[in-house]
């Protein structure tokens, strides 16, 4: 026999029994990853997880517990291959990985195994063998991926930017949303799930509030524990974004800078770190991921005051925390709190990070990891202590009973008419009326002539995110008119201007002239208008404006939409706004002098069609606003809630008196919402068994709809405490919810509140409910209080 004939039958005979041996791998019931032909512990499904962890981290070597404490980025990220290869068995990965993220889900276009589901599904099952056959002990790896506006894969369900979200008040449907991207997420075989955003945003220059739900800690806590519940009622992990406070920059600044926030310790605690506390306690939250940015000179991924005393001790964290990007990387090169890059690895270990994620090979983390161990500054404990707690959250997903998705299943799943339908829902309940002088709704049987106009009327891309559903076709606000009215209003477009002028930036703070080509476009739009029955101008920002590394120097209307809005409204026509935007702006003008506004914020795949329904009367806008909208970015900070005469304005008589030298108000208050019909409240009860550490308060009060159309109000709860031994928000949101009335119907609503609501951090930073008087104030906004009531706790 030939040596190449020999060689040929050696090399199958391998092959066959390599085959063999994987084959024999799955067991009645369990999986032999460690191919020694007996169960062990880790093995067992029906054994404790905190006992599988510890069987299974004994069996583990140097080398396989470091490649447990990093990421890959998926194929055109930074993995070359979309599948296994024969390199793979000679890769760092060789050892197992923690985690993939955003494998083929279409950030990269050219990944071929993104579209259709099932071949996706396929392809990560075809990942997970290699890992699980291919690697000495089978640990599986987890599929991590975005989630924040439905999940970040190719031709998933769309939602609204998470701001819009918010205004939606809806704690039900964002419970459904977050199911909605849990399931999506598992039948395409992704683990673990990067959502929800918990920044409170308090600074509308900062450039990531489209992916907040606001402002307010209470409000951003019921919205992002909903999302999350969501999520993890499919089995998977909800890494929660970003900790810690983040969302406040210097100047709210983002792209380099992210840094330097200036806030107190107690702030930080009752504004900040308020949603994350409470979605970890409360529900269970199995993902963190640390911040860029410092606090008080500490880097937040280098801190162990942060990663691990607050997070573990206090908090009671059972999850793995991993990085933002490059976040480690930045404690050296940015932060400069170390004199390496390795000793930035150090740093973020030994604070209490799990798992580093950023766009570069994941050697760079491992082998600087393994260099510390050898040489003893890590000890092999600590790492131990690491590794621990991604095994339990892969334990926790499933992964080692049941590792691999089925094929078949995804496509019922994935953008099923359940979903479709919810998308809607939340596109349209996204919408919020901030003016309506009798013009809305339209009345499309007695119009002829519709003007559709602006550099947003034909906004699709503001809808796709890289943080949600790729590759979906958007129902711009033109394309949702045309198709609501069909035939039998003439609908006609103009642009009027650009989103922005040549000189944008630049032009916030220097008045330059229109061009002749910027008059040519406005007087065209003025000319189509004239035979208009309305003006419908779509205005506002796109996605180069607003979001990651996307802060402003400005919240007016960029370019020459104000000028526009100008020349439109010289011509008499009545004059409705839509505002396409991902930031409260400050439309003073707007607010003067059009006739109706709708804000309706990035509004998902389904947006032109709720937008169209809403201003032609097929639906009643009942948003609220999650943010202040400030009349002038010299306000900020200007937001909710607010300590006591912070905001206020200046003595005008009296012996201090001096006059009035600014704007005291907002353009819109926290929120704010206007409806089609009107709300009644009346009979406020309350009943107080509540004491300062046990007991409940329960309020109760009725809503009558007292207009013509059916519509949605979102009664809000705030209390004020009279007297406190420190000093205490004015008022302060503890509950809400949204309510449906038929015109006529009416509803009693009921809150219950524990001692836990009133709470505050004492002089010694303990968290207490004080004894004393509180106020209790039920309104349609923070500004529009329609029932008062005191109360005491003894």
């Amino acid at each position: 026999m030939k040596t190449s004939t020999w060689t040929f039958v050696l090399l199958l005979l391998f092959a066959l029994n390599k085959a063999g041996a994987q084959s024999s791998m799955y067991k009645t019931n369990w999986i032999d990853f460690n191919k020694n032909g007996q169960k062990d512990v880790y093995e067992d499904p029906d054994a404790p997880i905190d006992e599988r962890v510890e069987n299974l981290l004994s069996q583990m070597t140097i080398e396989e517990k470091t490649c447990q404490m990093v990421t890959l980025y998926g194929y055109g990220r930074v993995a070359k291959d979309e599948l296994p290869t024969k390199e793979w068995a000679s890769e760092l990965w060789k050892d197992g990985l923690g985690n993939i993220d955003e494998a083929s889900n279409g950030v990269y276009e050219a990944a071929k195994y993104k579209y259709p589901y099932d071949r996706h599904v396929w392809a990560l099952n075809e990942i997970q063998k290699f890992f699980i056959e291919q690697t000495r002990l089978g640990i599986p790896v987890e599929f991590t991926n975005e989630g924040i506006r439905g999940l970040n894969h190719y031709k998933a369900t769309s939602f609204p930017a998470q701001i819009g979200m918010g205004c939606t008040w809806n704690k039900d449907l964002l419970l459904s949303v977050g199911e909605c991207i849990g399931a999506e997420g598992r039948a395409l075989a992704y683990n673990n799930i990067y959502s929800p955003v918990l920044d409170v945003a308090r600074d509308q220059r900062w450039g990531r509030i489209v992916e907040s739900f606001g402002e307010d800690p209470f409000l951003v806590t019921e919205l992002g524990m909903q999302i999350t519940k969501g999520i993890q009622s499919n089995g998977l992990s909800s890494t929660l974004k970003h900790f810690a406070i983040y969302s406040a920059p210097k100047g709210g600044r983002d792209g380099h800078v992210r840094l330097d926030p200036h806030i107190s310790l107690r702030e930080m605690h009752m504004i900040y770190l308020y949603p994350f506390r409470r979605t970890i306690q409360e529900v269970g939250a199995l993902g963190i991921m640390s911040s860029y940015n410092d606090y008080d000179g500490i880097p937040v991924t280098g801190s162990h005051y942060f990663l691990y005393d607050l997070l573990r001790k206090q908090y009671g964290f059972k999850g793995y925390v991993v990085s933002d990007s490059d976040a480690v990387a930045w404690i050296y090169s940015k932060h400069r709190v170390a004199d390496s890059y390795k000793d930035a690895v150090r740093q973020a270990v030994e604070a209490g990070l799990n798992i580093r994620t950023t766009f570069n090979h994941p050697e760079n983390f491992v082998n600087p990891l393994r260099e510390l161990i050898h040489e003893e500054t890590l000890s092999i404990e600590l790492i131990n202590e690491r590794v621990k707690d991604v095994l339990y959250v892969k334990f926790k997903e499933g992964l080692f009973d049941t590792p691999y998705k089925d094929e078949k299943l995804v496509k019922a799943v994935v953008r099923s008419d359940e979903h479709l339908e919810l998308a809607k829902k939340a596109s349209r309940q996204s919408l919020v009326l901030l003016k309506n002088n009798n013009v809305l709704p339209l009345d499309a049987t007695k119009m002829k002539h519709v003007l559709v106009v602006g550099p947003n009327a034909m906004a699709e891309s503001s809808s796709i995110s890289r943080y949600g559903a790729l590759g979906i076709d958007i129902i711009s606000p033109l394309e949702g008119i045309r198709q609501f009215i069909g035939d039998k209003v003439k609908v006609d477009y103009s642009p009027g201007c650009n989103l922005h002028d040549k000189h944008w930036p630049h032009s916030e703070v220097i008045d330059y002239p229109l061009s002749s080509e910027e008059s040519a476009m406005i007087n065209e739009a003025v000319d189509k208008s004239r035979n208009s029955d309305a003006i419908i101008v779509v205005l506002g920002e796109d996605e180069t404006m607003v979001g990651e590394n996307l802060s402003r120097t400005s919240l007016n209307l960029p370019g020459r939409q104000r000028d526009l809005l100008k020349a439109l409204k010289a011509t008499g026509k009545p004059l409705v706004v839509v505002l396409i935007h991902g930031r409260p702006l400050s439309i003073n003008y707007a607010e003067q002098e059009a006739d109706a506004i709708l804000a309706a914020w990035f509004p998902g795949e389904y947006g032109g069609q709720a937008i169209a329904e809403a201003l032609f009367g097929q639906y009643n806008p009942g948003g609220k606003l999650s943010t202040t909208w400030p009349a002038s970015v010299g306000q900020i900070p200007h937001n909710f809630p607010y300590k006591p005469f912070s905001q206020a304005g200046q003595a005008k008589e009296g012996p201090n008196g001096t006059g009035e030298s600014r704007i005291v108000d907002p353009l819109y208050p926290f929120g704010f919402g206007l409806s089609y019909t009107t709300f009644e409240y009346s009979d406020l009860k309350i009943d107080n068994r509540l004491s300062t550490t046990s007991g409940t308060l329960t309020v109760t009060f009725n809503i009558k709809n007292t207009g013509q159309w059916a519509g949605d109000e979102v009664p809000q709860l705030y209390f004020n405490d009279e007297f406190s031994s420190v000093i205490t928000y004015e008022w302060q949101l503890r509950a809400f919810e949204r309510v449906h009335l038929q015109a006529g119907e009416s509803k009693t609503i009921t809150f219950r509140l524990k001692p836990e609501h009133f709470a505050l951090l004492n002089r010694n930073m303990e968290e207490v409910t004080e004894k004393g008087i509180f106020q209790l104030a039920i309104g349609s906004s923070s500004t529009d209080i329609r029932l008062k009531e005191k109360f005491e706790t003894k």
